[in-house]
């Protein structure tokens, strides 16, 4: 069949083959499927939906389209976390350091920014001469030695999610309940891992609209892991704010680093969602017999500052300035021509955002890319003083624009404010976590 078959197919609610899927990833990998049609067959998975079976057959085709790291041979339990996207979201830079802290083994690759979601291979990149592109003997021995390491993907590693993940960005076809579960899963899978924690965002800054959307995708990737032998966790959990109070990369990654001294205080929103994957973590790995137990280990990780010294001691073999994850010196990655508050038009209470917005903001300062050639600026961003349910006075500071280029300044001020919902009396605040599915 010829892949204008294929397309048709989708179009008209009909099933995909094992051996069609198979052959539309052979053959967009090889070149021979162009960019134009595979657009418009994504297009076609976006609107008419794939079933588990059509799910897993992509997930398993995409995971064979290149090379799968073997990771047998490093001690312990090989731990993989993965978020869904998000804004604000840096736990990886958290959760990885601290776990491995513990006496985890931390064997991560992660991806870049998608869409208005920030990605943690553009934070890491934050810290000059971080090198994400390492051999893959060289990330196990970065394992070995720190007991950590974050990566990007391989350039023969699932080459078909390559491929797909830098298309889906540009053309409108990133929310797709099977899509994403094959992006993630294939590459979770191919990477190595013997267990994974899976973080499945739902709310108006996630790619899952609703609880249900998001709840289906952690049952789809918690099944698709037990099917090829792999221990899955997956716990949904609330992006209808930002999750950090910063948004961009240098940002982000101070805030990391605050969180990790000790600065940001239990039950701050990124708090305890690290603490939870953390936890999950551990378990996994056989270093923690119950909840209360791997929480106690990972604020002890904190306490006493081993985490921030796991971090350290990764961005240093990756080749990066370790000395400049102090409180000085991430100040000085994040220093910006103008630092621009957003006042508050009324008084009242902080009753919704829209945190997609929040992040497209960012993004249209410099902050995230709308196209793949789109350079990132890792200075620039958003430092949000509010979170939902707070009390606000007018001409009070919503948050604080880190601004390089003033091109799109005014755009990313309008964006804000349809971001942020104020009214005059509370609202009810929605939970942190949903669903642990297991």
């Amino acid at each position: 069949m010829r892949m204008v078959d294929y397309i048709e197919k989708k179009v008209n609610h009909e099933e995909l083959s094992h051996d069609e899927i198979q052959a539309i990833v052979d053959g967009f990998v090889s070149g021979e499927i162009p960019d134009y049609q595979m657009s418009a067959l994504l297009m076609a998975i976006v609107l008419n939906d794939m079933n588990e079976r059509e799910a897993a057959d992509l997930t398993l085709s995409m995971m064979r389209s290149g090379d799968t790291v073997d990771l047998s041979d490093l001690p312990g339990v090989k731990v993989d976390k993965h978020s869904s996207g998000g804004v604000g979201d840096t736990t990886t830079l958290v959760v990885a350091p601290l776990v491995a802290a513990c006496g985890g083994t931390v064997a991560k690759m992660s991806g870049r920014g998608l869409a208005f979601s920030g990605g943690t291979i553009d934070k890491l990149e934050s810290i000059p001469g971080v090198n994400i592109a390492q051999p893959i003997e060289r990330f196990k021995e970065i394992v070995r030695k720190t007991g950590v390491c974050v990566i990007g993907q391989t350039g023969n590693l699932v080459p078909a999610d390559k491929k797909m993940y830098a298309l889906r960005d540009v053309t409108g076809t990133v929310q797709s309940v099977p899509l994403i579960a094959a992006s993630i899963m294939s590459k979770k899978l191919a990477a190595g891992a013997d267990a994974i924690v899976l973080d499945v965002k739902v709310g108006s800054g996630a790619f899952m609209k609703t609880v249900d959307e998001a709840k289906r995708l952690a049952n789809l990737m918690v099944k698709m892991g037990k099917l090829l032998k792999r221990e899955v966790v997956a716990v949904v959990t609330d992006m209808n704010q930002p999750l950090g109070l910063s948004v961009g990369n240098a940002l982000e990654f101070r805030e990391a680093v605050q969180l990790l001294s000790g600065q940001v205080p239990e039950g701050d929103a990124l708090y305890e969602v690290c603490m939870l994957l953390g936890t999950q973590m551990l378990l996994l790995s056989k270093l923690a017999k119950s909840d209360e137990e791997a929480r106690s280990m990972l604020k002890q990780a904190i306490v006493s500052g081993e985490g921030l010294k796991k971090l350290r001691a990764m961005i240093h073999e990756l080749g990066g300035d370790e000395t400049l994850l102090t409180p000085k010196g991430m100040d000085t990655l994040c220093a910006v021509k103008k630092m621009i508050p957003l006042p508050a038009k009324e008084s009242g209470y902080v009753v919704g955002m829209q945190a997609e917005l929040i992040g497209r903001a960012a993004q249209v300062l410099g902050a995230g890319r709308a196209t793949k050639e789109d350079i990132i600026d890792p200075a620039v961003g958003l430092v949000m003083h509010k979170r939902v349910g707070d009390k606000i006075e007018q001409g009070e500071a919503i948050c604080t624009l880190y601004v390089n280029d003033e091109t799109n300044l005014n755009d990313a001020m309008e964006t804000m404010y349809a971001a942020v919902h104020i009214s005059g009396k509370p609202d009810e605040l929605t939970p942190m976590v949903y669903a642990v599915v297991r």
